[in-house]
């Protein structure tokens, strides 16, 4: 699977309510907003790269980016950015078979993250795969097959399907465990407190030495 292969979906629809609402991913951090730098990590292990947000499109104009709203209504989570990532795909670019999404909090992101799933999910064979690291899944960070689209929206429309846990425990998945030193690559941005933190890794670090390029043992 090459980067040609895979779509990229960043998934900026949530309210962002512990961040007293608005786009947390355009609030600066070192400077620049924080989802300047998640595309600037992203953007090259990817085909093509979109953003699923909600409102006036316009906001997001600086980055080129096609923007899609949840095709869920009622904010219904991430899996609701899964699943307009993929009917997306069925309607713009039928040639392409994954997707890949990414949460719009995170910074950090491994710049190697989609390379990574893809050989988990042909080692394991696997029907998708999430990243992870310190224990903890992160199934935002994810690669999908378009060929699940049926599948997906039928448990969201009509099963009232939300956590993406309980979706994925359907199928095979492959976790991907990355390592949290220095810091945790999927650190992410969720209150006003998090920014300090997440500027205190920029002044520590050079974020090319980030554990996105170091692996750690088993999935």
């Amino acid at each position: 699977m090459t980067s040609g292969g895979v779509v990229g979906v960043l998934l900026a629809g949530g309210r962002s309510s512990r961040m007293g609402g608005g786009d947390k991913s355009l609030r600066p951090l070192g400077g620049r907003p924080i989802l300047e730098r998640i595309v600037e990590r992203v953007r090259g292990q990817v085909g093509e790269l979109i953003i699923n947000a909600n409102g006036d499109a316009a906001r997001f104009a600086a980055y080129g980016l096609t923007v899609v709203a949840d095709v869920v209504e009622g904010y219904a989570g991430p899996l609701a950015g899964v699943l307009t990532g993929l009917e997306w795909m069925r309607a713009n670019r039928p040639e392409v078979a994954w997707l890949a999404t990414f949460a719009t909090d995170a910074p950090f992101v491994p710049r190697d993250l989609v390379p990574r799933l893809a050989d988990a999910v042909a080692g394991d064979r696997a029907d998708m795969a999430c990243a992870a690291s310190g224990g903890q899944i992160h199934p935002v960070f994810g690669l999908w097959p378009v060929r699940l689209a049926g599948d997906l929206a039928h448990a969201l429309r009509h099963e009232d399907m939300r956590k993406i846990d309980r979706w994925t425990a359907r199928y095979r998945i492959a976790h991907v465990a990355f390592a949290t030193e220095p810091f945790d690559p999927f650190f992410n941005i969720n209150e006003p407190e998090n920014l300090a933190e997440a500027e205190h890794i920029l002044a520590a670090f050079d974020e090319d030495t980030a554990p996105s390029a170091r692996r750690e043992a088993g999935r």
